[in-house]
């Protein structure tokens, strides 16, 4: 098993729940936490642990990035104006990687980062291989032309798992993806419940 693949169960398996409504989710079998005492009657949780947990779960969502980075975007959304939960939501949203998942050109969002990365997604026609690079409304996401063929993404456009949300608008034909805005919270199909709201209350305790 891979570690990309292990690091996706983990997280599952850490928060107790199936947050991509991944079909081989171990916790489609197996609701509890891991370990020999995963099946005891879970304690009641303090304020700061439904933070830390809400932290947890979304940071993981989007491909589990790194404390330090998730840090960062949280207090460029308290800067920002308006409601930082929404802003928080808006700046993952509009990461590269998490678009290419968005788009269904890949199948999870572990796999996005490690698209990108290899260099296989070009942002209004030129190269790009950051991941977390921020796109705008109206940036144009394409799959290069060789790597459209890959076995990875015809099978991914034809999940039938998740939908293309709004705020994307996809081609499947010329494999591009335009951003079209930043969504709302409301507007951002997670397959489990989010917390933006106990994440801010977590950094800002």
């Amino acid at each position: 098993m891979s570690k990309r693949i292990s690091a996706k169960y983990k997280i599952d398996r850490r928060v107790g729940e199936n947050i991509w409504g991944r079909p081989k989710s171990p916790i489609n079998k197996r609701d509890y936490k891991p370990g020999m005492h995963g099946q005891r009657r879970a304690g009641k949780v303090s304020d700061f642990g439904q933070q830390l947990m809400a932290k947890q779960k979304l940071k993981g969502y989007y491909g589990n990035i790194s404390e330090k980075h998730f840090e960062r975007l949280y207090t460029e959304a308290a800067k920002s104006k308006g409601n930082t939960a929404e802003n928080l939501i808006g700046l993952l949203e509009s990461r590269l990687d998490a678009i290419v998942y968005r788009a269904k050109f890949v199948p999870t969002v572990f796999a996005a980062r490690q698209f990108v990365n290899h260099g296989h997604v070009m942002v209004n026609g030129r190269r790009t291989n950051i991941p977390s690079y921020r796109l705008k409304p109206g940036d144009v996401v394409e799959i290069r032309e060789k790597s459209k063929n890959m076995a990875l993404v015809l099978e991914a456009l034809q999940l039938a798992e998740r939908d293309i949300p709004d705020y994307v608008d996809v081609d499947p034909k010329k494999m591009t993806a335009t951003y079209i805005r930043t969504p709302e919270f409301a507007e951002v199909p997670y397959a489990a419940t989010m917390e933006p709201n106990l994440v801010v209350e977590y950094y800002a305790s």
